[in-house]
């Protein structure tokens, strides 16, 4: 409960992290028609997020999905441990946030707790949240959030056992 209590306050306060730069949603560059056939393939889990992978399927996540906006990192003692990514389905019109745990840091560190979703600035409140707590896996997506004609962010959340509080991370602002 304390761990949940945590997550939810770290959060909740994302929004202080969050850049004041805006974008449009669903107006990135969509990925290549041949990028996309390539990404269809394969239902491994990648750094990019992969909307095939098991974990991505599971979540609910449309098999169109693509990155929007730049990546934002978590970082513990000055090191990158986590990326985060906010990623825009036009076939199912829903934002997702994904976070990816790196190598190095699961190397070293076990069971640890993370959270990811999507905020929302016009409800000021986190969208499609999910939270996992003393995991080891490196791969996490939010639920679908209904967000694509709200200005958004996807934030992240990571805990290691002993840190007092997550690290945290918000992807720029999208409108």
């Amino acid at each position: 409960m304390r761990a949940r209590s945590i997550l939810v306050m770290a959060a909740a306060s994302a929004c202080v992290l969050l850049p004041a730069t805006s974008a449009s949603a669903g107006t990135g560059p969509a990925p290549s028609p041949g990028k996309q056939n390539s990404t269809a393939r394969s239902t491994a889990p990648s750094e990019a997020g992969n909307p095939l992978s098991a974990k991505a399927r599971a979540a609910g996540v449309c098999s169109d999905a693509y990155q929007i906006g730049a990546t934002a990192y978590i970082n513990r003692g000055g090191a990158h441990v986590a990326s985060v990514k906010q990623l825009y389905s036009p076939k199912c019109q829903a934002n997702y946030g994904y976070l990816w745990v790196w190598q190095s840091f699961r190397d070293k560190v076990k069971d640890y707790d993370v959270s990811t979703g999507v905020y929302s600035y016009a409800r000021d409140e986190v969208v499609g949240q999910d939270w996992w707590n003393a995991t080891n896996s490196q791969e996490f997506w939010s639920f679908p959030a209904d967000t694509v004609k709200e200005c958004t962010s996807a934030i992240g959340t990571l805990r290691a056992p002993g840190d007092p509080l997550p690290g945290q991370a918000a992807t720029a602002k999208r409108c």
